[in-house]
């Protein structure tokens, strides 16, 4: 057990460590290692991503970057991380609500259109217009001919932003049924994140296989080459942002890449492009 002695005998970060190597099992130090060793990492790739804020506003790029997955695949929680430390003068997050009355009744990728990236911004989607591909026919939320017409317009939509200079990511938050389970559970213990839990999680246990479906129809139908899918595990939410934002640092060439001193490369065994023969854990 830790004394207040401990806690001031240690000088700097390195005796702290030793003490506490000393004093906990080896579960506890390691655990609280590897969190130390993942706040470095995750503020060193947040300075190389100001400076990618800084080359997109500089040269006037327009970048988007969708997140989706299941719910409590940790989308919400690695934008955060993502956009901490970024001007908020040249990036955004659009979490769209419900389609208004007005909305229902227009061209189904007008209300996202409106959010898109200008020249010199990042724009981060937490959900995009590909709640249509698996949440809503899952849910119930929309009818058969509305997803298919959805289905064969994608892809052009997704092409004419390509065209146009539009620099689309997309990722999907890859999460096992089992620690999408733990994660709810953990959610309704806790007063403070109680209002994360919404009727449609409730679903998302119970209509586990349909929502696979969905997906794997999503994939093979809407994976191209100028906008294919990218796929990060996240049982393990600190390693899914990590290397999610090294995913993003590594398609640009800005100035300053690297100086960070941490490697830019994403590891292959977190994050994955998909193709058709890929083992997936959801």
């Amino acid at each position: 057990m830790l004394t207040r002695d401990d806690f001031q005998k240690g000088n700097n970060k390195e005796e702290f460590l030793k003490i506490l190597q000393e004093k906990l099992t080896e579960d506890a130090y390691n655990g609280i290692l590897y969190s130390v060793n993942y706040e470095k990492e995750l503020l060193k790739l947040q300075a190389e991503l100001v400076d990618l804020q800084q080359w997109v506003a500089k040269h006037k790029k327009r970048v988007c970057i969708l997140f989706e997955g299941r719910d409590a695949a940790g989308k919400g929680g690695a934008i955060r991380r993502f956009t901490e430390h970024l001007n908020p003068r040249s990036m955004r997050v659009v979490a769209l609500t419900k389609p208004t009355d007005v909305e229902r009744g227009q061209w189904y990728f007008r209300r996202y259109i409106k959010e898109l990236p200008d020249p010199g911004e990042l724009v981060f989607f937490d959900r995009s217009w590909y709640n249509r591909a698996v949440v809503e026919p899952v849910m119930g939320f929309c009818g058969e001919e509305a997803y298919n017409k959805f289905m064969v317009q994608v892809t052009e939509f997704e092409h004419m932003l390509y065209e146009d200079g539009v620099i689309i990511i997309k990722f999907w938050f890859s999460i096992s049924k089992d620690e999408q389970e733990r994660r709810f559970d953990s959610r309704m213990a806790n007063p403070l994140k109680e209002w994360k839990f919404s009727e449609v999680d409730k679903q998302g246990q119970i209509l586990w296989d349909k929502y696979t479906y969905y997906k794997e129809q999503m994939y093979s139908k809407t994976h191209t080459s100028f906008s294919p899918w990218i796929i990060i595990k996240t049982n393990n939410k600190k390693e899914a942002r990590l290397e999610s934002m090294r995913h993003v640092l590594s398609k640009f060439n800005y100035e300053g890449k690297g100086n960070s001193g941490t490697t830019i490369l994403p590891d292959p065994n977190v994050v994955q492009r998909y193709h058709r023969m890929i083992k997936q854990i959801d």
